[in-house]
């Protein structure tokens, strides 16, 4: 089975001066389609799709001194118009290029299937080269399209999507996951994934912000968001190579973070693993699923009674004794009940 994955790779730093002059034209379509279309909404009570905009940008590329193709030109402005539809909004905030406003916007250049090619280890994008760091071998694949973003340090990345021959997984067996603050994740099996990535990096970040040092700042920034993708990725990818069938709470941190545990739940990224664990498993073949966890905390694995602490007041114990005679650590206990409810889905043959 073939599937689609996005790479990124990190454009060397010699490029990022024709990068952010292009990021900077890419703000003026942006900014065209905004101005034009707040007023075509006000003067006219029209609102403007992709294609109309894109009529009323034609040309812009081959104007003196521009240097992006009509291909990004277009995909402003069918982005603009997707924008402005998600939002319900007559205007969507200015696309600010100055480096030094606080309100400046990451540089991004999108491009359309076919429109950059990569050959002896460089990309060709409209009439420029550009040398990376490829760890992928993209002269291997069929380049579709993508886009060049820019991170908070003004580093630049080539991110493109390919079209993959998908591993189906070689395990057999079944799991289930209990997403917590302390530990992020904690899988039935009794392996744990400890969080935390913004709390180990708080003090130092704490320093350089005290010190006024804003580079450093946004390098721990980096830092602490690498340190979280990658044991994230390392996580997921055991799981998914181990297992037939993933089952993980149905948490949402949506509500969480507008509580005191807000900086936890940030830190521990329920999300992007979720995220990581449903397409990973979608390209090997196996089941994930999302299951109710509720009383999954309290509801002995072993007999089904619902013994097990609950409340506040019950969050400081960690393991707990049912009748039965079954000792329980509190995460693993509610991951085998999470597990057992998946599989009971299954089972039943019970929709997702």
């Amino acid at each position: 089975m073939k599937t689609l994955k996005t790479f990124k790779l990190r454009i060397k730093d010699k490029h990022s001066k024709v990068l952010v002059a292009m990021a900077r034209e890419v703000n003026q379509v942006f900014n065209f389609c905004n101005e034009t279309s707040m007023r075509a909404i006000r003067e006219r009570n029209k609102w403007l799709s992709g294609y109309d905009l894109q009529k009323l940008t034609a040309g812009f590329s081959k104007c003196e001194g521009v240097n992006v193709d009509s291909g990004t030109v277009q995909l402003v402005c069918v982005e603009y118009a997707t924008r402005r539809k998600q939002f319900k909004k007559a205007r969507l905030n200015w696309r600010v290029s100055n480096p030094k406003s606080s309100k400046r916007s990451l540089g991004w250049i999108p491009f359309k299937g076919g429109h950059a090619k990569c050959k002896a280890g460089q990309i060709g994008f409209a009439g420029k080269k550009f040398s990376l760091w490829d760890s992928y071998g993209l002269s291997q694949f069929e380049l579709r399209a993508g886009s060049f973003s820019q991170d908070a340090r003004g580093r630049w990345y080539f991110n493109v999507a390919v079209e993959l021959q998908a591993k189906p997984s070689a395990g057999t067996a079944s799991v289930g996951i209990d997403l917590g603050l302390k530990e992020c994740a904690t899988t039935s099996a009794g392996e744990k994934l400890e969080g935390r990535w913004y709390r180990a990096n708080e003090k130092a970040l704490a320093v350089a912000q005290r010190a006024g040092k804003k580079r450093r700042v946004r390098a721990i920034h980096a830092k602490t968001g690498n340190q979280r993708k990658d044991a994230l990725h390392k996580f997921s990818t055991a799981l998914v190579q181990q297992n037939a069938a993933i089952f993980v709470g149905d948490v949402a941190s949506a509500k969480l973070v507008k509580t005191r545990m807000a900086k936890s739940t940030l830190d521990a990224g329920w999300s992007m693993l979720k995220t990581m664990l449903e397409y990973k498993s979608h390209q090997a073949g196996i089941v994930f699923e999302e299951v109710n966890e509720s009383y999954s905390t309290q509801t002995c694995s072993q007999c089904a009674s619902i013994e097990g602490p609950r409340g506040l007041s019950g969050l400081g114990i960690r393991q707990w004794t049912c009748s039965c005679g079954a000792v329980h650590d509190r995460d693993v206990n509610a991951a085998r009940n999470i597990a057992a409810r998946g599989l009971a889905r299954l089972a039943e043959g019970t929709p997702a």
